[in-house]
């Protein structure tokens, strides 16, 4: 990922038109008019060899003709002149471009991105109705109208979607920071523009209209940083995919395109919308209302009938009414005739006019349990609806103006004729107005998800043991076995073995060739259990119940010969041409107050593996109870999953059904993650059924199949594993043994105990301010990193497991240099941890190819200046405060002396 040279695109200091034209009604007119009419305070030329000037403005023959290097070129030429047009911007010094000229594909495309790799010249587009940054008068596109200048950042695959939302944004006086048209994502793409937004201060929400993903790995690292610090909401196109798909396991059947871009999108925070006028109604939120607002919402109304209507949309949501205090129904009681509700919604009767909405909000905004105020009015003629707004708006000013609290505040005003200058007045004043009850709640349920999603990404999860026990070179080798053998699909017994590698229950399970080796495994296993069951063993046989291939519950010898002879038939019968290798014969589980469920794993084409949950059983995909996610997760993750699945209540226990181990069946799928994760040959897997009750977790059945990476490479995991091979033991003296391994979420309790050992002068130190914000989402974001563009090396001790010591590095967008930070314990300074933490974080960026590191030291810092001088960091003044030493380490540069980690 990169937001190199974008700087050049969303922020120019001057611009070229290239195929500006005088011809009525070409895109080369309507762009340059449009430059021309934004206001854009910079230089702004044109080139077209045709003409000498174009309604007045001087036209250059060529790029090498104009007089400077434009910041950023806007080229709307024929396909053909694209490439070489990119050379020439390129030589000239030019880093940026918006292509909006469309048919660039195949070898045309592969040239346009040649002649720009050497310039590290971006390219917008091609295909793209352009860009336009209101804040500085760009308008760089062919769209009827400019955008206002605004807060919004909207970035969208589909031009003809921009002029729409534009269109309807300015009739509402919302305004832009940024409307980008991508086109075709040759270079500029989500993933880029979402980093660079991330950390932009004139973007406060990010509005996306998304046809697909181009880079999974990197737009779910921006998309993560990004809505870290602002709300973004997609609305993605392509929802159903026609026709459908032949799968070997029923996960390979659930799983789909748009479940996987689903799990995506909770992985990383984003809160997606499924219609335009969810994103207008997002649009209208997110312009007029903080991001921080809580949920309990108050309704003030002089109709019953329209708040019901939002108070069962609200529910439907999950959303949550405001309790009103006694306190506050006092108050309304001297304010409101006799008959007003006496509850929330507060209905101010039919009659009600200025005054009393005026005297019924002021009340509401002093409510302590109310977040939000949805004020509605439905039109009538004992009052006039656009005083009545008039009134509401002023409320708020006055508060504003008198440093009173002011609650978020969203209106609906029915009707449409009688209402439009109510809805004028408010678009005036920046308060948040939607036609219907529905579009109301749903606009502000929004802005709950958003709080709620970043709730459920900073919440600590429980730990799990510090080895897992996964036995990852035993699953290599039978699945290693199986290629070799020429075979694409594990048995049964495969199956189970590389589950069990990974620490998953399984049912003990032998392989019989023939039914009377069958019979005589079955008398076996009868000694200690009382029933016994067998299954055809078949790589040509996905689903073995389709053909009655499975017998359960049988009790004597003899009935497992007979089954087995009559699953024969069977085959021969229904599948002649299936080919059965003999059979799997188990014990019978007899859990009959567990629950069936299902676990899995597929791959999907842009996100690559996709865990599956849900219930289980042969009515699996009949019943169709079932959600994804991305691996791998962790144990907040899993039971995150687990609860958008309908069976997470049966789960819970009812009746006389009792609970079942939840944790136990979270740390299956946790499990299943790291299984996925360091075994790229799997391409699809099964655990069905997965047995669950008070007791525990088995799986009574496994399906894999797998693929050979080097011939057949799959596709990327989207997100990052945990990094387990950068974990070792050190000894160091004084100290004892030490663990130093990667920073995991659930570290996050360890914090306040190591803060506990930091004197105010060390923290003072590393923080450069005497104390430490020891904030959740300070924590939640020390812990929950993202490993492909940050690192963090915890040091534990080994006997008690507490933290001693950390060293970390952020990585810049490119990946290139990252700026590192160390803190040890203050008991435990000059033993030599901080030296051996910043070594093991030194091995690992150069591992990673990093350039370099580097740092900003007080000066006072004395023993960090000389470890930094002795790891072989230069040190030099920094240029802003002579208080502070800027420190870099050339991790291209060899002989340092440090050993390897591995």
């Amino acid at each position: 990922m990169t937001i190199r040279n974008l700087q050049h695109l969303l922020a120019p200091k001057s611009v070229a038109l290239i195929g500006a034209s005088p011809e009525p009604g070409s895109v080369g007119l309507i762009v340059m008019r449009n430059l021309r009419a934004g206001g854009f305070a910079g230089p702004l030329w044109l080139v077209n060899p045709r003409h000498r000037e174009i309604e007045g403005m001087p036209c250059h023959p060529s790029v090498d003709d104009l007089p400077d290097a434009p910041d950023l070129a806007v080229i709307a030429t024929p396909p053909r002149t694209v490439p070489q047009l990119i050379d020439a911007l390129g030589r000239k010094g030019t880093r940026a471009a918006v292509v909006i000229t469309a048919g660039i594909r195949d070898d045309l495309r592969q040239a346009m991105l040649d002649a720009s790799k050497p310039y590290l010249l971006r390219i917008q587009g091609p295909n793209s109705l352009g860009l336009m940054v209101p804040g500085i008068g760009l308008d760089g596109s062919f769209s009827h109208r400019a955008p206002l200048a605004g807060d919004l950042a909207f970035l969208s695959q589909s031009g003809a979607l921009i002029t729409g939302v534009v269109d309807w944004a300015a009739d509402r006086q919302i305004g832009f920071s940024h409307v980008v048209s991508l086109g075709d994502m040759a270079d500029v793409d989500f993933g880029d523009l979402l980093d660079f937004m991330a950390g932009d201060p004139k973007s406060r929400a990010i509005l996306l209209y998304m046809e697909s993903v181009t880079h999974a790995p990197k737009f779910l690292s921006a998309a993560r940083r990004a809505a870290r610090s602002k709300p973004v909401i997609v609305v993605k196109a392509g929802r159903h995919e026609a026709g459908s798909k032949a799968a070997l396991s029923h996960t390979g059947a659930l799983t789909g395109a748009d479940s996987a871009y689903d799990a995506a999108f909770r992985r990383a925070g984003l809160l997606r919308v499924l219609t335009l006028q969810d994103l207008f109604d997002a649009a209208e939120i997110l312009a007029r209302m903080p991001a921080s607002t809580g949920e309990r919402l108050a309704i003030l109304t002089n109709g019953g009938g329209a708040a019901v209507l939002a108070v069962d949309r609200l529910m439907d949501l999950q959303g949550s009414l405001a309790n009103l205090s006694d306190a506050g129904k006092v108050a309304l009681d001297a304010v409101l005739p006799p008959t007003w509700s006496h509850a929330n919604p507060v209905d101010v009767i039919g009659d009600a006019g200025p005054e009393r909405y005026s005297a019924a909000l002021e009340v509401l905004l002093e409510e302590p349990d109310t977040d939000a105020i949805l004020v509605m009015n439905c039109p009538t003629a004992a009052a006039s609806t656009t005083e009545v707004a008039k009134v509401v708006a002023s409320v708020l000013e006055q508060r504003r103006r008198a440093s009173k609290p002011v609650k978020a505040l969203l209106t609906n005003w029915l009707g449409e004729e009688v209402s439009r200058e109510a809805r004028q007045v408010f678009a005036s004043r920046g308060i948040a107005s939607f036609k219907f009850p529905a579009n109301a709640i749903e606009g502000f349920m929004q802005l709950v998800r958003y709080t709620r999603a970043q709730e459920q990404l900073m919440r600590t999860p429980p730990s799990l043991p510090e080895e897992l026990g996964l036995d990852t070179a035993d699953a290599g080798k039978t699945i290693a076995a199986a290629l070799k053998a020429g075979r694409s699909v594990l048995s049964e017994v495969e199956g189970k073995s590389l589950l069990a590698a990974y620490g998953i229950p399984t049912v003990p399970t032998e392989v019989a060739a023939t039914p009377a080796e069958a019979e005589a495994i079955a008398a076996r296993l009868l000694l200690d259990h009382d029933a016994c069951v067998v299954k055809v063993l078949s790589d040509d046989i996905s689903h073995k119940s389709d053909v009655g291939g499975v017998r359960l519950g049988l009790e004597r010898a003899e009935e497992a010969r007979m089954a087995a002879e009559d699953i024969l038939a069977r085959v021969a019968r229904l599948l002649p041409d299936a080919r059965v290798a003999g059979f799997t014969v188990q014990p019978m589980i007899r859990r009959p107050r567990a629950h069936e469920l299902i676990a899995g794993m597929a791959v999907d084409r842009t996100f690559g593996p996709v865990l599956l949950f849900g219930a289980g059983g042969t009515s699996v995909e009949v019943v169709g109870d079932t959600a994804q996610a991305l691996p791998p997760l962790d144990m907040n993750l899993a039971h995150e999953l687990m609860r958008r699945t309908r069976i997470w209540r049966l789960l819970q226990g009812y009746r006389d059904r009792p609970a079942a181990d939840i944790d136990r069946v979270a740390e299956v799928l946790v499990r299943l993650g790291y299984l996925v994760a360091r075994h790229p040959e799997i391409r699809e897997l099964d655990i069905n059924p997965l047995i669950a009750d008070d007791s525990g977790v088995i799986a009574l059945d496994a399906r894999v199949r797998v693929e050979d990476q080097t011939l057949s490479p799959r596709v990327p995991m989207a997100m990052r594993p945990y990094p387990s091979q950068w974990a070792k033991e050190i000894a160091i003296e004084s100290i004892g043994q030490v663990r130093l391994r990667p920073i995991r979420p659930e570290d996050e309790p360890l914090y306040a105990d190591f803060f506990r050992h930091l004197t105010r002068d060390d923290q003072r130190l590393r923080f450069f301010s005497a104390g430490s914000d020891l904030s959740r989402k300070l924590l939640a974001r020390l812990t929950q990193i993202d490993y492909a563009r940050e690192m963090a090396f915890v040091a534990l001790a080994r006997d008690t497991g507490r933290l001693l010591g950390v060293a970390r590095f952020v990585a810049d967008p490119d990946y290139t240099r990252g700026e590192y930070a160390i803190l040890v314990r203050s008991d435990l300074k000059g033993r030599g941890l901080g030296w051996q933490l910043m070594r093991h974080l030194i091995d690992y960026a150069r591992a990673e190819g990093l350039e370099q590191l580097f740092g900003s030291v007080l000066a006072e810092n004395t023993t960090m200046l000389q470890m930094c001088a002795d790891l072989g960091f230069s040190i030099g003044p920094e240029p802003d405060d002579t208080a502070v030493r800027h420190v870099v380490l050339d991790l291209a540069r060899q002989g340092d002396g440090l050993g390897s980690a591995q």
